[in-house]
């Protein structure tokens, strides 16, 4: 049966991404910092079919299990706008379902993936990631926004944090505007590195 979660890297101050984002400037310029021990990973490289890394522990391994485990994804317009222009083709290797106004015939990459464009909500689109998972987990890919949308509808089972030790003073807080009483919360795991410490909650709607 497939969960519902999301996988965030946020700065110790709570921001997801900076300001002024744009296709030009993805993540207000922040992906550095936040996501610095990704970037330090061998399989997050493997994963874009390119070498990189300096590193192959636990924290590789973490990232192949949540690839692994996931067989969809769900991202807002922002977010895919952003990455539309630099992402390398057959990046997720999975459906991914964008969630905008827009209309547009389904984008499919050479390989296994394919965006398609969901212009019927996030229950929709959520339904449609469930299905074409097979069982496997749906993966809220972001921006935050749409992270905060499927938290306030009280659809998410699971998420992973990774709290770099860095201040941003501004930018998109992740948990912004998040309604306090939908869940109980249980820490499950914490994984702690040099460049961010990994935390897993499991949720559970009241």
């Amino acid at each position: 049966m497939s969960r519902i979660i999301f996988d965030s890297g946020i700065s110790l101050d709570g921001f997801f991404a900076g300001d002024n984002r744009s296709p030009k400037n993805p993540m207000g310029g922040v992906s550095g910092q936040i996501h610095s021990w990704m970037f330090n990973q061998k399989a997050f490289w493997e994963h874009l079919g390119m070498e990189g890394g300096k590193e192959d522990g636990t924290e590789g391994k973490f990232i192949r299990e949540t690839i692994d485990r996931t067989g969809a994804y769900i991202m807002g317009k922002r977010m895919f706008e952003e990455g539309e222009v630099s992402w390398p083709n057959d990046l997720y290797k999975a459906d991914v379902f964008v969630l905008t106004h827009e209309k547009r015939e389904p984008w499919v990459q050479e390989g296994s993936t394919t965006f398609y464009f969901i212009n019927d909500g996030i229950e929709s689109a959520l339904k449609k990631a469930i299905q074409s998972a097979k069982g496997k987990d749906v993966r809220i890919q972001g921006g935050a926004n749409t992270i905060q949308q499927f938290l306030n509808g009280g659809f998410v089972d699971e998420f992973f944090i990774h709290i770099s030790p860095v201040f941003l003073g501004s930018g998109i807080r992740l948990f912004e505007g998040i309604e306090n009483d939908n869940y109980d919360l249980e820490i499950v795991e914490v994984i702690p590195s040099d460049l961010t410490t990994h935390v897993r909650y499991k949720l559970r709607k009241k």
